[in-house]
């Protein structure tokens, strides 16, 4: 289960006589803090520190921890992000350990005065001297702390649990934490560092390696797959498979056993409403509302209309007003009567009238025909396109030209409609054929159109195969040459040619290129869009897609091939609606294939020791007088720390040693009471005996002695 912080700040402070030392875990994922002599420690919290601005007044604060979300909505965390003070476990950014140190005694209810009790904090083995010696500097000159100890957390956990009974005097410590594992040797109740050994894989890089693992199964669930959480789903179901090989197949056969072994976390999740069918009495009055508000626009579009109509009717009524006076006035005083209205000449009222009198009969919905035959009527009446042009002024020239314009268009118009009407009763007629066809006898019919469909398709496809390759002199289209001249389409070819061609013609003499007009032709023929690929279909492909309209329609079996070049529309994926599944993640071999990374660091690319193999370097760096101590080691080895919680360590990590080791060599692995809080209670116990004070140093003893007997100093653990 996930690990919850305790950060109530502590209230007797004062009721604690000043020879009472403060216990500090200073782990990597947890920083934990308390009393001496007390069960459990008092402030627990993340060991990380984060730097966000406020969102509204961009002000930079400290958060240290993890634990006010609440708070951490009001901050934009997106540039800076949780920061931690180790390196592997050793602590190297000492700003950030300044800030967890101050929150933690604050917590613990210290106030401005300093603090004036003797402090036990834990390192991890083998610390580098630089590093205590700075944690020491920081304790001494920015608290005020009278002594100060320093501890290996696996040491005390393992002393704590040799009280208890739980494991020997002689025995092995194999500690999994959150950055680094260790294995430390322990005689007569004393840690031989000069024996341990450390892997730099731990927690971390398990949650890590689950996080991208469910990252890339889910994309689009990301959102959901925060740290915490992934590392709450790591605690809570990932387990340590005893054969890795054949865990893996068991899951890729998809056995029973896989699937009882699969876990699914379910996300939040709403379904779509569902929508109740309409009553009766709803349908009616939607209908009676819709046809109410149908009659509505109707009365829109006929007052509108109307009212277009009788715009028109005036316009009209005027401008036979206007065509009555210019018939009284004389041909040569019409121009200077006109001058005013807008109109030019008497045609061009008359032209008028008839456009005002079809827009007029359009709006009164008159009949197509009846409308075509006046348009007809009209367009014959040009008088000056055959009169010519030296008998005529220069007002009636330009309205000469009008009239040819005018003539023109309407000639085209009649003979656009004659072709469509043509076009149409020919194919009216060619279906009324194919249909006689096919009726008198459906087989052969079929049979036919399918035959003439094989012959056009190879047809059109070697012709769009002759328009990849390009005309081969050689008349075969597959010969599969890989020349220039085959890789280039006709267009490509023409082009090429006519650069050839011009760079022949000019010689080696005086580029006299564009001196005759004939020369710029080139440019115009090497502009033509003569590219194939950009033509529409030929007759041959569209004579294709009719006949496969036809057997579709006739043909159930049928179906066009895609080469085929008919234009067919892709299928569109079609939505469906989100349901309860689809908000589930599943856990399958991600269970066990995360925390194997502790016996096989190379699965994530680091190329060290499994805790396995960790335990056999550390008892080869005995010397060969104590083979019998050797046995006396592996016969207690205890799993602490924080990833020593995953079920199946213990028997994982026992026939990984006993590979190892000769035959018959007693091995028993144990783990401990609690791996969590062992290590801070081992060291509260150990502050609260008598025997504490002898393994603390001053300050005084800190400046007078230096840095070189920080590096002589060692903690004794048995009492």
């Amino acid at each position: 289960m996930p690990f919850i912080s305790q950060i109530e700040r502590q209230t007797d402070y004062k009721s604690f006589p000043s020879s009472c030392p403060i216990v500090i875990d200073n782990g990597g994922s947890y920083f934990r803090i308390g009393w001496a002599g007390e069960c459990d420690p008092r402030v627990i919290f993340r060991n990380i520190v984060q730097r966000p601005r406020h969102k509204s007044t961009g002000e930079t604060v400290s958060v240290v921890g993890d634990h006010d979300t609440g708070l951490l909505k009001y901050f934009d965390c997106t540039r800076s992000g949780p920061r931690s003070a180790f390196d592997n476990n050793v602590v190297y950014q000492f700003e950030i350990m300044e800030y967890i140190l101050d929150f933690g005694f604050d917590r613990l209810g210290v106030d401005g005065h300093g603090v004036d009790h003797p402090v036990l904090i834990t390192e991890c083995p083998c610390n580098p001297v630089s590093s205590r010696c700075r944690m020491a500097e920081l304790l001494f000159e920015s608290y005020g702390v009278p002594s100060v100890a320093f501890g290996v957390d696996a040491a005390f956990s393992y002393t704590y649990n040799q009280r208890l009974g739980i494991c020997d005097k002689e025995g092995l410590a194999v500690c999994s934490g959150f950055n680094t594992s260790h294995v430390i040797p322990f005689v007569e109740g004393e840690p031989v560092f000069e024996a341990c050994c450390r892997s730099n894989v731990g927690g971390y890089h398990v949650t890590d390696y689950m996080k991208q693992l469910l990252s890339l199964k889910y994309p689009q669930h990301m959102a959901f797959l925060t740290w915490e959480k992934v590392e709450d789903l790591k605690m809570e179901h990932c387990y340590i498979a005893q054969d890795y090989s054949s865990e893996v197949k068991l899951f890729q056969n998809k056995t029973k056993e896989a699937e009882e072994k699969t876990r699914c976390w379910q996300l939040p999740f709403t379904p779509a409403p569902v929508e109740e069918q309409p009553s009766a009495e709803e349908i009616a009055r939607k209908a009676a509302y819709k046809e109410k508000q149908g009659q509505r626009l109707r009365e829109m579009a006929e007052s509108k209309r109307a009212s277009r109509i009788n715009e028109l009717e005036n316009e009209l009524r005027g401008l036979d007003f206007l065509l009555r006076q210019v018939e009284k006035v004389d041909d040569d005083s019409v121009p200077e009567f006109l001058s005013d209205t807008g109109y030019l000449s008497k045609q061009e009222i008359e032209s008028s009238i008839s456009k005002v009198n079809q827009s007029l009969r359009r709006t009164k919905r008159e009949q197509v025909e009846l409308e075509e035959k006046a348009e007809a009527a009209t367009a014959e009446k040009f008088p000056l396109v055959d009169v010519p042009d030296n008998m005529l002024t220069p007002e009636q020239l330009k309205e000469k030209k009008k009239q040819i314009f005018l003539k023109t268009t309407a000639e085209g118009r009649q003979r656009a409609r004659q072709k469509r009407a043509e076009e149409e009763l020919q194919r009216e007629k060619h279906n009324q054929l194919e249909e006689e066809k096919r009726l008198e006898n459906p087989e052969a019919y079929l049979e036919q159109l399918r035959t003439k469909y094989k012959g056009l398709l190879e047809k059109v496809e070697q012709k769009k195969l002759l328009k990849s390759n390009g005309n081969n002199s050689n008349g075969n289209p597959t010969s599969g040459g890989v020349g220039r001249g085959e890789r280039m389409n006709a267009a490509k070819k023409e082009r090429m040619r006519l650069l050839t061609t011009a760079a022949f013609d000019r010689g080696k003499g005086e580029d006299t290129f564009g001196a005759r007009d004939e020369d710029w032709q080139l440019y115009k023929l090497m502009s033509k869009d003569n590219d194939d690929d950009d033509e529409g279909p030929d007759e041959d492909e569209a004579e294709l897609i009719r006949i496969s309209s036809r057997l579709q329609d006739i043909d159930p079996t049928f179906t066009a091939k895609p080469e085929s070049g008919l234009r067919q529309t892709a299928d569109v994926p079609r939505s469906r609606t989100l349901t309860q599944e689809d908000f589930q993640i599943s856990m399958a071999v991600e269970r066990f294939r995360c925390p194997e990374i502790l016996f096989n660091p190379n699965i994530v690319g680091i190329d060290q020791s499994g805790l396995d193999e960790m335990v056999g370097v550390s008892l080869r760096r005995f010397s060969p007088q104590g083979k019998g101590l050797e046995e006396k080691l592996t016969s207690s080895i205890l799993l602490t720390g924080g990833s020593s919680q995953f079920s199946g360590l213990s028997d994982r990590l026992e026939a990984g040693v006993r590979m190892i080791r000769p035959c018959g060599t007693p091995i028993r692995v144990i783990r401990a009471s609690d791996p969590i809080y062992d290590a801070w209670r081992g060291a509260s116990s150990y502050a609260a005996s008598l025997h504490f004070p002898q393994q603390t140093f001053t300050k005084m003893d800190y400046e007078e002695k230096g840095e070189d007997w920080l590096r002589t100093y060692k903690f004794r653990y048995s009492l």
